[in-house]
């Protein structure tokens, strides 16, 4: 009786791990910047796929910088556009450096990675694909120092 019992736990324990896993599905992008440069008009397209209905989940953006990063801070448009249709629209600025001039984030060998979150408990009613547009929006043609930037989805508990 109890061989056969541990041979159920055995069995079904994987499938317990598996619907563990699944229910806490992250998914991350991320674009590289050539020569560590984002072009003003180098509008980057983010196609996340929403595996489930009726779900919640935090949308964060994220930015390699490095030292030769000149800003204090780091301005973009973002347009979300949802699997329902919904569509979000919003400026958005990450606080590099400090009033002094000095990084406020602390570098990991040669970059330095700033997040931020973008959309808390997003709730997304069908299957599909969000989509995220990130638009620079330095003025400069090119703005150096950047050397990627992506954008990263956790599940939310809202």
């Amino acid at each position: 009786m109890k061989s056969k019992k541990h041979r159920l736990i055995i069995l079904f324990l994987p499938v317990l791990l598996f619907a563990a896993c699944s229910r806490d599905e992250s998914y991350q992008l991320y674009y590289p910047l050539k020569n560590d440069a984002w072009h003003r008009f180098n509008i980057l397209k983010f196609e996340i796929p929403i595996t489930r209905e009726n779900t919640n989940m935090n949308v964060y953006f994220f930015a390699e910088v490095t030292r030769s990063y000149s800003f204090d801070n780091l301005d973009f448009n973002m347009v979300m556009n949802t699997p329902s249709g919904e569509e979000r629209i919003n400026t958005f600025q990450i606080r590099v450096k400090s009033g002094s001039g000095d990084f406020s984030g602390n570098f990991r060998g040669d970059s330095c990675r700033y997040e931020l979150l973008l959309k808390e408990g997003l709730y997304s009613s069908k299957k599909g694909t969000l989509t995220i547009e990130i638009e620079n929006l330095n003025p400069r043609i090119e703005t150096t120092g950047i050397s990627g930037v992506g954008i990263r989805i956790t599940p939310s508990g809202k």
